[in-house]
């Protein structure tokens, strides 16, 4: 019975292709191919239903319903038995339809004398398209070789809709990759560009679906097969024992190259007659719906490493790399599902923005992406099956809102938003190298962040007066190897001799959470963020630390340095913190080398307890830096990786800004410099109100520094100080409210 099924199914295929290849308008081949398959199932009906939008399915093709319906039926995803298929992705195989939960039943196409329902789903690589759908009059459970059948039928009609088979009137049938597409996804670096699209992963296109000779294709695919093998052996075999990561994910690609299953599975699909391309796709498509359906993390990313090792295989085959005779457009705007620091690196300077498909606010490519000082949009979901290279688009970072291909007026809209902030930057550029003082004379110091050497030609066209927090961890993330003690020396002189003279506050190895090195064997912990990481690595693993500490100090060779330790919770980390440093400094002066002037040691505050430490802490710190963001969430007790509560509470609450008071007034008692580091720092009134609280120090991202300046030399802080104390006293829960009737009204 099988092998019939093989062989219908291989003539249905061909039929198709034929079909395909026939000059006709997309209509007469959408009606010719429900014709053919109501034909080879043996069933009376075959409709094809395609999305007009993300919400709406319409009837675009029928072979045994009335053919009035055609354009004219539509549903709501989810509505009817065809609903259920595409807002489940799964299949429906039912003997009497109308006795199905949720059937509804449409008048206008004539389908009540039919009971039998078999509906697919026609997807492209976890894109659902629309659905496929047969029916008959004999009440029947169709049989397993059937919906497979159907299922092949439903990959083919997903590649020729992407290939344009079936363009004609109506939304559902127009050209794809040709409208105006919107995706809100999340801020990962805030900011406004406009370019073109890079694509880091150019889509691989297959052209030939169908194959008469399945044992070519048979052969080609175990030779790519074999091929793919090798590489993998191959790359396993050049990992060093210490990137435990990637030798996971290569062992996950082995396994899943050597599954007798997998492989299975496309061969049976070459034998109803797809190509080995094809065969392949329609394994990768099935992989993409699965892993949109999985919720389990570990699951999630051995069918992604599935997806990708699938992607491997069609390169192969097909022979198309990432190298596909495009060039990069002047103004490119990078598009991917992912990207690691390293790949994101190479690429310099040369992008004006990043745009991804997953992500989040504490990924590596974000940390990157912050430090070269470009918009970052992640959580784009599909944007990587619509984008094509050189298509234009739109990121605001701000609003975390990408434009692709947008019409004449959005890119109106848009242009005239780019020249208000130019302008504005032009407006800064004239209090650049002025003092930031308020309008009543309280002086504040404004400093930036950087991780890179790239960042620091910023600390003189921003007007920063020194870099507050350089990110040490970014010259371990984006290596495979741990750095050499002489190269991460070589990177700290070269930092000290750009910044000129002006204060950079290195923070030592801020690991573990979201940055996990490469080279790491990650650690399962049930909360990573709450877990072992920054200070406590450092501690219990106290050689790279010492390691590091040595860089630093021979890279000021003998200038002033300055550093702060990550993440300490409680007085004694901070105590045995700097013994470690003391250590180091005696070691370094026993072997001669030079040692600095003088070292400055402080600490980033970025727990609540930290807050509460004994006196003796706050009189021994050299200085203290909040670190908002950490801070933030742990107050809060909101993930600031999780977007149904990152935004839910706002930094002027009352309840934070009272803690951050009690901060200031611990230092001011034992004369401890205390500065603000976060994106906080960098919203101009959030700066205000933390300026107003009495922090007088700020550290930000090197484009915020102009508004922040901006707006704190126009207001006089002990003004927006009595408002904050109104706000607290009739008990607002956020002052925002108020600071901002108070400027609107000053303005």
């Amino acid at each position: 019975m099988a092998n019939a099924f093989e062989s219908e199914s291989r003539k249905l295929l061909g039929r198709l292709r034929d079909t395909m290849a026939e000059d006709a308008a997309g209509q007469a081949r959408l009606d010719k191919i429900t014709h053919l398959t109501a034909d080879s199932m043996g069933t009376e009906v075959c409709s094809i239903y395609l999305f007009r939008d993300a919400d709406t399915l319409e009837l675009c093709a029928t072979q045994g319903l009335n053919e009035a319906a055609v354009h004219e039926t539509r549903m709501k995803l989810g509505e009817g038995l065809v609903g259920r298929v595409a807002r489940t992705g799964k299949t429906v195989n039912a003997a009497d339809a109308p006795s199905e939960p949720g059937f509804r039943f449409m008048p206008e196409t004539g389908e009540e004398i039919y009971s039998s329902f078999l509906g697919v789903p026609i997807q492209r690589l976890g894109e659902k398209l629309g659905v496929l759908v047969v029916q008959s009059k004999q009440a029947r459970q169709f049989s397993d070789d059937e919906i497979y059948a159907l299922e092949v039928v439903a990959m083919v009609l997903a590649e020729m809709t992407e290939l344009g088979a079936f363009v004609g009137e109506g939304a559902a049938m127009e050209k794809r990759h040709t409208q105006a597409v919107l995706f809100r996804g999340s801020t990962g670096q805030e900011g406004a560009t406009m370019g073109h699209v890079w694509l880091h992963e150019p889509r691989v296109v297959v052209t030939n679906l169908v194959a008469d000779d399945p044992e070519t294709e048979l052969t080609r695919l175990q030779e790519a097969v074999d091929r793919l093998r090798v590489s993998v052996d191959q790359m396993l075999a050049g990992a060093s024992i210490g990137e435990g990561d990637q030798i996971e994910v290569l062992e996950a690609y082995r396994m899943f190259a050597n599954s007798k299953g997998w492989l299975r599975r496309m061969e049976e699909d070459i034998g109803r007659g797809l190509s080995a391309e094809a065969a392949v796709e329609k394994e990768q498509s099935q992989t993409r719906a699965r892993m949109s359906q999985v919720t389990d993390g570990y699951l999630r990313e051995r069918l992604h490493d599935l997806d990708d090792l699938s992607n491997r295989l069609l390169r192969i085959l097909t022979g198309q790399g990432r190298e596909t005779g495009s060039e990069m457009p002047e103004d490119p705007i990078l598009v991917a599902r992912n990207i690691g620091p390293g790949d994101l690196l190479d690429y310099d300077r040369k992008l004006r923005g990043v745009v991804l498909e997953e992500g989040s606010v504490g990924s590596h490519a974000v940390i990157v992406a912050r430090a070269l000082a470009i918009p970052l949009i992640i959580n784009a979901e599909r944007i990587t099956n619509e984008a094509l290279n050189g298509d234009q688009i739109l990121v605001d970072g701000d609003q975390g809102v990408v434009h692709l291909r947008p019409d004449e007026t959005v890119v109106n809209a848009f242009r005239d938003k780019l020249a208000m902030q130019a302008k504005a930057q032009e407006r800064y550029s004239s209090i650049r190298e002025a003092e930031c003082v308020s309008a009543d004379g309280q002086r504040i110091h404004l400093m930036m962040n950087a991780g890179l050497m790239a960042d620091l030609p910023s600390l003189t066209s921003s007007g920063a007066e020194g870099v507050g927090l350089f990110r040490t961890e970014l010259q371990f993330l984006v290596r495979n190897k741990m750095p050499k003690r002489t190269e991460l020396a070589e990177i700290y002189a070269r930092v000290l001799d750009a910044a000129g003279g002006k204060r950079v506050i290195f923070r030592t190895l801020d690991i573990g959470s979201d940055k996990v090195l490469p080279y790491m064997k990650p650690t399962e912990e049930p909360n990573p963020a709450l877990g072992w990481r920054a200070i406590r690595v450092a501690l219990d693993r106290p050689g790279v630390m010492r390691m590091q500490l040595q860089a630093l100090i021979r890279a000021a060779n003998g200038r002033p340095l300055t550093l702060m330790f990550p993440f300490i919770a409680q007085y004694e980390e901070f105590t045995h913190a700097r013994a470690e440093l003391e250590k180091v400094m005696a070691r370094e002066q026993k072997l001669g080398h030079s040692v600095p002037e003088r070292v400055q040691v402080g600490t980033m505050l970025e727990t609540p307890s930290l807050a509460y430490a004994p006196q003796r802490f706050f009189d021994e710190v050299e200085f203290v830096s909040i670190g908002g963001n950490d801070l933030k969430q742990f107050f809060f007790a909101a993930d600031r990786e999780n977007e149904r509560v990152r935004r839910r509470y706002d930094t002027l609450n009352q309840s934070f800004l009272s803690f951050l008071r009690l901060i200031v007034e611990r230092c001011e008692t034992s004369n401890t410099p205390l500065s603000f580091c976060g994106e906080d720092a960098g919203r101009p009134v959030e700066a205000l109100c933390l300026a107003a609280m009495g922090i007088r120090t700020l550290s930000m991202r090197p484009a915020s520094i102009g508004p922040v300046k901006s707006l704190l030399m126009r207001y006089r802080l002990s003004e927006i100080r009595d408002v904050i104390e109104d706000a607290f006293a009739r008990g607002e829960q956020s002052v925002r409210g108020p600071v901002m009737d108070y400027l609107r009204d000053n303005s």
